[in-house]
Formats: C-alpha cells, structure tokens, sequence
C-alpha cells in the first residue's frame, strides 16, 4: 500500500492523516495547541509549539503504520505569520495568527494613502490586518537584531523545521495570502516589499503547489529522507481535495466562519467589491506550469452563531442538537437572524456591522430562532456566490460542501434550495487535509492526472433544490433588509 502523509496545521491544532492510494484514511492523529490572547483583538500561536505538536502526531501516525511513506503534503491555516532566527532555527516572536487585528491602525493609514488600489491589482486582496503583510512589518519594527531573518506563514515554517533548515520555501497559494506577491507575475512585488520594509532574500521561495520542498532531515520524528512535494493553503486545499478543477466549480467550508471558493480558470478576473482574488494553485508538469485562480468569499460568522446559541443562549446544550430544533417547525415566521458579530465579510465588508434577529413575536420560540441560524449560513453563501457568478461570467452548477455543520441535511436543503443547484456533500471529512496529500500524490506520480485525483472524490448525499424559486427569492429579499438594517451599527449606537 502506498501511503501520503498529509500535515494538516489548523487554527487551533494539528492533524496529521496516513492516506492510501484510494484517498482512503488508514490512521490519524491530533493534537490541541495553546491560543494566546496577550490583548484586545490580539491572538498568537507559539510556533515551536506547532512544531511539536507536528511531531507529536506524525510520531503516532508512524507508530500504526507497517508502510512506508512516499510523500508528505502540507496544509496550513493562511496569513498567519512567524519570523525566526536562520541561525538557530528559533521563532523570534509568537507568531501573528490571520485573526489577529494589532495592525489595523496601519492598514487605515496604508488605505488613507490611497493604496487600496495599488494592493488589489497586484495581490487580489484588500487592505487589511488579515493578511500577512502588515504583521511581518510589526514583528520586524519589534525586533532588536534585523540580521539571518527568515519570514513566513506556517507551511514554510514546517518546511524549514522538517528539512532542518535546508530549504525555505512556500507554494503560491500561501505566497498569494500575504499581500505582497504579485498573484500576475508571480513574484514577490518589489514595490510593496519596500512599502514594508522587508527584503526578498528574508522571503521563502515560491514554488508550485505540487513542487519539490526538499526531503526531512532526521530530527523529523517521521523519519529522514521523505520528500515534501505538495502544499496548499487550508481553502485552497479544500478547493483541491474536493476535485474542484474546472472553471466554474464552487466549495464552502462551514466551519467557525464559511469560505466559499470559485475556481476562474486560468485567467485573474478584474478585482469585484465585496471579494478576493486569489491563486488556487500552481501546478507543474515538467517544464510546464499552469496556474489556476480562484475567487473567495469570507463569511465571518456561521459556526460561531451556532456556539452562540450554545454558550451564550443556552437554546441547544450542544451543536449537534440544532438542527433537530430547527425540526421543530416548518419555518421562521418571518424572523430573520443576521450573526455580524464582528460585522459583516464578504460580500459587505462592513466591520461596524452588528448582529440582530428581527421579526419576533409572541409566537417566537427557540426552534424558530434555531432556524432562522441556519438559513442565515445559507442567505449568506448564496450572496458571495451570485457576485462570484457575476465576476467569472461563470454559472454555478452545484456546490460541494464540508466543515462541521455541513452534516446537517437541513442545512443542505436549505442551500440548495437559495441557490437552485444541487449541493454535494462527500464521504470523507477531511477534504481539506486530502487535497494536500492529492498534491504530494500527483507530484510522485501516485495519481497520474487530476481526471484520476477526481476519482477518489466519493459523494455521500445529493440534495436537489424542492422549494419555488420565487418563495426563496421573496425570502432573500427579507433577508437583504435585515443586513441593511445592521450595517454600520457600532456608528449609531
């Protein structure tokens, strides 16, 4: 049997997964790691923590495997930024996590200057803390010695500590992420490295998704001499693993918050408010490279609405219990509920939005406000989709679904029904851990193409849209007046 070892280093910990030639899970291993929150609307990570809670798990994993490795594949939470010493391989500050909003006060100076522009046609993204960029400056300002510094986001870092410092490298869909990487060229903008202050030679390499990142040394706890050749981003990833490979093809994570992505092909669309351009991925075959783009919609609050519910309101003692409440009655009596609890993502970008449930009566009770959350998750998808669709000329054809609240069917229904396309939900729930390991796999030739990658994507249920189209059209319009009336709240209040 043939075996991928797929690192899958997310927000909060670590997995990393054994995966067989059939995009099969033969073991799996996790590991918690600690969230730092030194003040208001910081957030750190330890990044030598990461580390060995990578070596923790992929020792576990090995432990229960009577194979050989061929390849390891690497996906990582993006944007989140880590600085070290080249010489001691030693983190010099905690690393910087994409949640993290230290930097926001430059990013409202950067836009005042009047670089949104300049930014979005070179990176694709818009200005904001999110982003590395800004972070990679705060650390650098912070740091007494400026000498044999090495930056990067989490995939590199894991690079450098799996190759023992030999090689430091990052693929193009985290390059992408930073807000410094021309996402036209290619290459690292040298105009924005200025803007910065941050040298190329600090940067990692950028190499293709599917590239070589060299071979582990023998303090990798995997063993020495496993080459690395595939690394992605966590959505580009999951956009990867649920063989979304033709123009037109749509995921959503419904995780904390909801990441939809769009692959556009191999053509960058012109920059649209309200979303992101990106790299999926960069392949190579030989001497060839082909990029495809990707557009992205960041829904800031779909499984943080149901915690909500939870921890706040006391509604459900646990999320698995929502939608059986939501069960409960046929629909909300016209309550919508929209969750800007740290305002609204894309497409409104409003961060002075402020969540409301509108609509109560007398008759209001929790299994109502129970779906009215869960319609919200689907309101929500179908807004960042029917832009997407404007900005790719590209209509959507179905939607292919993972992230924990995705095992609701009425969820499922729900969406299909808003966007009148079928939603496809797949047997295995590490989509985004698998995309990583399909990239390693198609670069040792384990798969030969991505017609063989797509074979190994198996569905577990289709649900087809059943309700009118012109009830669900009246229904979103309630919901668009709801948003309105909670944009730019935190100003009036």
């Amino acid at each position: 049997m043939t075996i991928i070892l797929a690192i899958d280093a997310g927000t909060t910990g670590v997995r990393t997964l054994a995966v067989n030639e059939e995009g099969g899970i033969v073991f799996s291993s996790y590991k918690e790691f600690k969230q730092y929150f030194p003040n208001p609307g910081w957030v750190e990570h330890d990044a030598e923590e990461i580390w060995e809670s990578v070596q923790a798990t992929m020792a576990e994993v090995v432990s229960n495997l009577s194979e050989p490795i061929t390849a390891i594949g690497i996906t990582n939470q993006r944007e989140t930024a880590v600085v070290w010493d080249r010489r001691t391989s030693l983190p010099l500050h905690r690393a910087l996590v994409w949640q993290d909003r230290r930097t926001t006060p430059r990013c409202v100076e950067l836009e005042a200057n009047g670089l949104l522009s300049t930014i979005r046609e070179s990176t694709g993204l818009i200005i904001d803390p999110y982003f590395s960029a800004t972070k990679f400056e705060w650390i650098s300002r912070n740091l007494p010695n400026k000498k044999d510094l090495a930056f990067g986001t989490i995939d590199s870092w894991l690079v450098w500590k799996l190759t023992g410092g030999k090689v430091h490298a990052t693929d193009a869909s985290n390059a992408s992420r930073t807000m410094l990487f021309n996402i036209n060229s290619l290459r690292w903008d040298s105009n924005l490295l200025d803007l910065f202050s941050i040298n190329e030679s600090d940067l990692p390499e950028v190499r293709a998704s599917n590239g070589d990142f060299g071979k582990t040394s023998k303090a990798a706890s995997c063993g020495a001499g496993i080459p690395i050749r595939g690394i992605a981003g966590d959505q580009q990833s999951s956009l990867f693993g649920h063989a979304a490979f033709s123009k037109g093809d749509a995921k959503n994570t419904y995780g904390t918050g909801s990441f939809v992505l769009m692959n556009v092909g191999d053509e960058l669309p012109k920059p649209i408010d309200g979303l992101l351009s990106t790299i999926a991925w960069v392949l190579e075959s030989g001497n060839t490279r082909t990029t495809t783009y990707a557009l992205e919609g960041s829904i800031f609050s779909t499984g943080s609405a149901v915690q909500w519910l939870r921890d706040g309101l006391g509604i459900i003692s646990e999320s698995s219990e929502l939608e059986e409440l939501a069960l409960q009655c046929s629909e909300t009596g016209d309550v919508y509920f929209v969750p800007a609890f740290t305002g609204l993502g894309s497409p409104w970008w409003d961060p002075i939005a402020r969540g409301l449930v509108i609509g109560i009566t007398r008759g209001t009770g929790k299994a109502e406000i129970a779906r009215a959350v869960i319609e919200s998750m689907t309101y929500q998808t179908r807004d960042v989709i029917e832009l997407m669709q404007i900005a790719s000329n590209q209509q959507l054809q179905n939607l292919r679904v993972d992230g924990g609240a995705s095992a609701m069917n009425l969820l499922l229904q729900l969406q299909a029904d808003q966007l009148q396309v079928p939603v496809l939900r797949p047997q295995s729930k590490e989509v985004t851990a698998l995309g990583a390991a399909f990239l390693a796999g198609l670069s040792v030739g384990i798969w030969a193409s991505l017609d063989e990658i797509g074979d190994q994507w198996k569905l577990d249920i289709q649900i087809y849209p059943e309700r009118d189209p012109i009830i669900c059209n009246a229904d979103h319009m309630r919901w668009l007046q709801a948003v309105d009336r909670s944009k730019s709240w935190a100003i009036t209040n």
